[in-house]
């Protein structure tokens, strides 16, 4: 049986490759992409729920070989990863429906950016659940800076250079994305509630 550690470090990367197929698929006119992105968060949902049901089943039973401080980590992590595999099929929504192309130049600039950065948080949790040892400061001035472009971009939208259907899609982007950045930051600081994978398990 997987180690609850090895369950979340592939659902953590599942997210993360949604992340950046989805971004993909948005600038650069990918809706064939966009699709597939939106296809897989199902089965993010039925492995989430998968799992979750065994937890609960360990707990209902009392007595398991996981600690029971694990189990309650990883009943608050599966929320977040499957809210987060949520937020990536949300941006691959807009990319399906042509956003991207009808982005402005400074708009699309900064929805790489946001990618960039939240897509190199959800590696560095990744990471941090694969060796059971977190960084989350690292992580909180990424999120600073996804803060700050999250402004950026609500000031470009502001300023009217885009239709308005537009901008009100290209706001929700920034918010999907900020959000992603938070949820990376929360699920860091759960890691040490892991117990690190046995050599060749």
């Amino acid at each position: 049986m997987a180690t609850l550690q090895d369950s979340v470090v592939e659902l953590c990367a599942l997210v993360g490759e949604a992340l950046a197929r989805a971004t993909w698929a948005l600038l650069n006119a990918d809706p064939a992409l966009a699709r597939r992105v939106v296809e897989a968060d199902r089965d993010v949902d039925r492995r989430t729920a998968a799992l979750e049901a065994e937890l609960w089943r360990e707990v209902d039973e009392g007595g398991t070989a996981r600690p029971v401080r694990e189990l309650v980590a990883a009943l608050l992590v599966l929320p977040e990863l499957e809210r987060s595999a949520d937020l990536a099929e949300h941006i691959a929504q807009r990319a399906e429906g042509g956003l991207g192309a009808e982005m402005s130049p400074a708009s699309r600039g900064v929805v790489q950016r946001m990618s960039e950065v939240a897509l190199a948080m959800w590696q560095a949790t990744t990471g941090a659940f694969l060796s059971g040892s977190a960084t989350p400061e690292e992580l909180d001035h990424a999120d600073e800076e996804l803060d700050v472009l999250h402004a950026r971009l609500t000031a470009i939208v502001a300023g009217g250079a885009m239709d308005p259907a537009v901008a009100a899609q290209v706001t929700l982007l920034a918010r999907f994305y900020e959000r992603l950045g938070d949820h990376a930051v929360n699920l860091s600081r759960r890691v040490g509630a892991f117990r690190p994978s046995s050599p060749g398990a």
